[in-house]
Parts: C-alpha cells; structure tokens; sequence
C-alpha cells in the first residue's frame, strides 16, 4: 500500500516517508518553475506603430528648419552684421526650448487626469499649426510667437513615453523599445534633408514649383511637408492608438490584489482607482529623483556635445578644429544618425535581454568624458596632415580624420543610448501606474530644462576660451570632462535605488 491509498484503519506509520515524498515533489516543482521563463506578452504591433509614426512628428518638425534658419533670420534683414545672425537662430530654438520646458510637466498631469490619447492628439495637431505658421513668417515676432507656441504643444512628450510603458511590459520591451527608439534618428534625417531640398523651391525647382506664392513664402514648403507628417500621425493614431490609461480603458476590468477565496467561489473586492502623486511626494521616491537628477546631467552633457562639435568641426584648424565646411559638418551628422539607428535596431534588443537597464545606464553615462577626450585628437591629425602651401589636407589625413570622426560618433551614440533606457527605467520605478505619466513628466522635465541654456552656454564657453586662450584654448575640453565625471557619479544612484529588471 502506498500513502495514496491510504484509509482510515491503515495503522501504518507515514510520518518519515510522507514529508520526504511531499518534499522531494515541491523541488522538481519549484526547479521546473525556475526553468520555466515567462512567454513573451506579443506587441499590440498597429499600436507600436501608429506610436511610431507620432514619435516621428517631433524630430521632423523640429530638424527640419535646420538647414535654413540662419537664412531665414538673413532674409528678415535683422543686422547687417552677419555674424549676428547666429545669435537670433539661437533665440529662435531657445524660445522654442523654454516653451517646451514650460509645458512639459503639464501635459503629462493632464494625461493623467482625461487620457492620453485626447493629449497626444491636441500636441499633434497644434505642432502641425505652429509650424505652418512659422513657414508663413515675415517677421522676428511671428517666427518667435510660432516656436513658443510649437514648444507649447510638443511638450506631450512625455505622454508618448508613458503610452509605450503602458503597452509593452518586462517580457517584450526588448523589442518595443529599440523599435521607438529609431523614430528620432529616422525623423533627425528626414528633417534636414527636406529642410535642405525644399527651402527656396521657387528658385530651385522653377519649371514645377515656380509659384508666385511660393516665391513669397520661400520656407512654406518644408513646413508644409512636415505639418504633413503630423496630419499622418493623428489619422494613424486615431484609428489605431488606442487609449492606454488604466482609469480611462473601456470595458477593460482591472485585477484586484484584494481577492479572498471560500471552496470554488471567488469574492473581488472593487479595486479601488490610484490616484498620481504630487511633485512633492514623487521627488521623495529615492530612484525617481535619481532619474530626474541623471536626466538633467544626461540632457546637458548630450546637448553641449551637439553644440560643441558643430563649432569644433567648423572652427579654423589653428585655432583647435577641423576648418569643416557646411556640406562636411552635414555629412558628419548623417553618419551620427545613421549609426544611432544601427544601434537602436541591431544591438539595443539584445542589451536589454541581457543587462540590467540599470547597469547600461551607468555604463552609458561612463562614456561621455572619452567622447570629449577624443575631439582634441582629431585635431591633432588635422594638424599633421595640413599642408601649409596648399592650406588643404592630404588624402592620408582626410581618411584618419573620418575614421577618428567615426570613432567618436559611435562612442556619443552609444552613450545616447542612456535617453531610451531612462524611459524603461522610469516605467519600471513608476511608484504607481497612475503616476506613470507624471513621473515620465518630471524626468522629462529636467532634461528640457538642460536643453534650454545648454546651448548658450557652451557656446560661450567655447568662443571665450578661443577667444583668451584659456588652459590653450581647450577650458571648455576641460569643464566638459569635469561635468561628464559628474554626471557619471550621479548616474550610480540610480543603480543603487532601480528595481532589478533583465528582458
């Protein structure tokens, strides 16, 4: 007789081998479960897409003007100094900056209170209407009133980001994640590009766009091509997007953790709805802090580097850069996105499926110091490789140039990588899922507020110590190392506080 078949009048004592039996099944069954990985949840893929596609919105618009904004501010005959101009295309994305900084904690509350989709709609919309109007633009106070308000709207940001949390989860966001991601080097592409190709069709194209009204207008067209982008995404979006807030799903029922089981019945209790956190008491979680502080740190040293390597690039090389012209500077930053979409679609899924994000994060924001450290080698490439009678550089020069330029691309774009795993941290560490929007406002808060004076100043910084010839003309090498050590220091609160998560 074995202790399955045991009865009532069996006599026999099972009090060793019954526990032993019992034992020895509950380890098979606990190793089975070990072995046993989660199955992938599948991606809503219309959902990812149609997120995809409004993602893309934001670098359009916003890169698109690139190529001509110095001409715009020429063409509004604000000075006769042309090297004054620089100063108000730099306001033009300064007031474009601030109004998004303003903005962007808003958006992402209201998100939290009516839905995201009704946010994320109305951003659209008014980023299609702002940038028509900065096309339309004879004027200083036109071309400022449009980007403000073009910083107003695209300041949901943020609630895009908390769609993308809340539709994905720990066992398919390896591949979510880097798929979102390539929407802003894509749309970094896209933007300059047809800013390029399409500024001044009248006089580029006279045989198909000779239009009087496009003569008048000469920056009309590249806004209306990217407003067309934005009209794409609300209509892709509007069928597709579905509404993600927990409070606001329809007909989705929630599952309570306050369930109590009596035999075959299950009683649920009503779940009662979260409610988000105050500024307060978010900033009081340890890791969200972290997240903001490192994302502040993150934003101004990966915005400084923008700015500075243009200026590096196209400063004389006796003077400490590269002598580059404007098509070269523009090749340069093709190869950068072209690099940062590789990263996103061939490396970052695997990253995710085997590091913690918090160790990639560190690891990251370790890089920044040797992205700087490597600038001042490439000009001493330029250097041995000028030829004084010519003034040009030689052929050897030119390829160590492009391959040194390359390198140091590849390590900012691997350190850029830090932006998407700031999004998955955050989504992780949300203190609640009503809060999810909130927290992903305030981390983007801080990073829009780095981005608003970042430039000015290390541009600044940059021309004086040219200009003085501070520490060799190399003052804003050194503070750039200093504040990338910093940021590298600040970024190991967040491993020490994250929720361990591994794809």
């Amino acid at each position: 007789m074995t202790p399955a078949n045991n009865t009532a009048n069996d006599t026999t004592n099972y009090d060793e081998t019954c526990p032993l039996l019992r034992t020895t099944s509950n380890v098979h069954n606990a190793e089975a479960q070990i072995a046993e990985k989660p199955k992938s949840t599948p991606l809503p893929k219309a959902q990812l897409a149609a997120l995809c596609i409004v993602r893309l919105v934001e670098p359009i618009t916003f890169t698109q003007l690139f190529p001509y904004v110095n001409e715009f501010m020429s063409d509004l005959h604000l000075t006769d100094d042309p090297s004054k101009i620089g100063f108000y295309s730099g306001l033009v994305e300064s007031a474009f900056a601030i109004s998004q900084l303003c903005s962007i904690y808003q958006w992402a509350r209201l998100s939290d209170v009516i839905g995201r989709r009704p946010v994320i709609f109305l951003g659209i919309i008014g980023l299609a209407i702002t940038t028509l109007m900065f096309g339309l633009s004879k004027s200083l106070a036109s071309v400022l009133v449009a980007r403000c308000l073009g910083g107003l709207f695209s300041g949901n940001i943020a609630v895009i980001h908390s769609v993308l949390g809340e539709i994905t989860d720990s066992t398919n966001q390896m591949v979510a994640f880097p798929i979102y991601g390539l929407a802003w080097p894509i749309g970094s592409i896209i933007g300059p590009l047809m800013g390029g190709a399409f500024s001044h069709p009248a006089s580029k194209y006279p045989e198909i766009l000779g239009y009087q009204f496009l003569k008048d207008y000469p920056y009309f067209l590249p806004c209306f091509i990217a407003s067309t982008f934005a009209i794409i995404g609300i209509f892709l979006g509007f069928i597709f997007l579905e509404e993600t807030l927990p409070s606001k799903r329809n007909g989705k029922k929630s599952i309570s953790p306050n369930a109590s089981t009596n035999g075959d019945s299950v009683t649920t209790a009503p779940a009662l709805p979260e409610k988000p956190l105050s500024v307060s008491k978010l900033l009081s979680v340890p890791i969200i802090s972290a997240l903001a502080l490192s994302g502040f740190m993150l934003s101004y040293i990966g915005t400084s580097f923008d700015v500075v390597f243009v200026l590096f690039c196209y400063s004389p090389i006796k003077s400490g850069g590269l002598a580059f012209s404007a098509s070269q500077i523009g090749y340069s930053l093709a190869i950068a996105g072209a690099i940062g979409a590789a990263i996103q679609l061939c490396i970052m899924s695997y990253l995710l499926r085997t590091f913690d994000p918090a160790k990639i994060y560190c690891f990251c924001m370790s890089l920044w110091p040797y992205t700087f450290l490597v600038l001042p080698v490439l000009n001493l490439i330029a250097r041995a490789g000028l030829d004084e009678t010519t003034g040009e550089l030689g052929t050897t020069a030119v390829a160590f140039l492009w391959v040194g330029i390359a390198f140091v691309l590849l390590l900012t774009k691997a350190a850029c990588v830090a932006y998407g795993i700031s999004m998955i941290l955050t989504k992780e560490n949300a203190p609640n899922a009503a809060s999810l929007g909130q927290s992903n406002g305030l981390v983007q808060f801080t990073m829009c507020f780095a981005r608003s004076f970042a430039p000015f100043v290390v541009s600044a910084l940059f021309a004086t110590s040219l200009e003085y010839n501070l520490l060799g003309g190399y003052l804003w090498l050194v503070t750039m190392i200093m504040i990338s050590f910093l940021g590298m220091t600040t970024s190991r609160k967040i491993k020490q506080n994250s929720v361990k998560t591994i794809g």
